[in-house]
């Protein structure tokens, strides 16, 4: 599959339009600078900068792999925005996330994925199984899929609880290593039959030349409020590491997928 050096668009938030208040970190709906409407991801919400890292990681890494993922750009947040907002938590919130911001083209009239209605074909499943399963994405359950239909097909959305591991530094070469032990709750589980396949194919995408671009795209000043590494190209090199040694060690937590898709048969 071709996939070209990645690269992020920066937009300037102009207007404010609404709040998400289904989302814990209270993200909204905001219009940028080139006329487009965003879901917007503050910096400033509840796990700051790492659930932005996160949501660039996992969206980048799911596009190379050639599933649907709304496009990510980067948000400036001028100080401002929002002096008009009376709603003092939302104000409070837009402070907070003066700079550079995560925004995800807002997909209007898309409905929210709903495993009773659609059926997702076994190789997309699995696909999207592996991919949760690499970055130990606990999101994406019956209760909340962060998934979209929209004009038919199914997108992936808000990737911000994935890479955990990174809210502690600690052993964080022994957790690449570790089965994705929430896999057993995943949404499109029962319909996983090919992860096989899907870890085969995607070993062949995600190559290290790859993942260095990808993570190569976060910005300093999201990394520059940390104290676990020095300087943020050692952040940068710990994420390429843990992504790295997981997908040569794949086998353990498509193992782990696999026998917990057992368990539900």
């Amino acid at each position: 599959m071709n996939y070209n050096k990645p690269q992020l668009r920066t937009v300037n938030v102009q207007r404010y339009v609404t709040p998400l208040r289904e989302g814990g970190s209270l993200p909204a709906i905001a219009e940028a600078d080139d006329g487009f409407l965003y879901v917007l991801k503050f910096r400033g919400a509840g796990q700051g900068t790492r659930a932005l890292i996160a949501e660039l990681i996992g969206g980048e890494i799911a596009k190379a792999c050639g599933l649907k993922i709304p496009e990510i750009v980067f948000a400036n947040l001028d100080e401002a925005f929002g002096r008009t907002e009376p709603d003092e938590e939302i104000q409070d919130l837009l402070k907070a996330s003066v700079g550079l911001n995560l925004a995800l083209h807002y997909l209007s009239g898309a409905i929210t994925f709903d495993p009773t209605t659609t059926i997702v074909d076994a190789k997309l499943a699995s696909q999207i199984v592996w991919l949760d399963c690499l970055l130990t994405n606990v999101d994406r359950t019956p209760r909340n899929t962060n998934m979209l239909m929209w004009h038919k097909e199914l997108w992936l959305i808000d990737h911000g609880a994935a890479l955990y591991f990174h809210h502690s530094w600690n052993n964080w070469e022994e957790a690449a290593k570790k089965p994705f032990l929430q896999v057993k709750d995943h949404v499109l589980l029962p319909r996983a039959t090919q992860l096989d396949e899907a870890d085969a194919k995607f070993h062949s995408i995600l190559t290290e030349e790859l993942i260095r671009a990808i993570v190569g795209l976060i910005p300093d000043e999201w990394l520059t409020n940390e104290s676990s590494f020095e300087t943020p190209d050692q952040y940068r090199e710990a994420y390429i590491q843990f992504l790295m040694i997981r997908i040569a060690h794949s086998e353990i937590f498509v193992k782990e997928a696999q026998n917990a898709a057992e368990i539900l048969i």
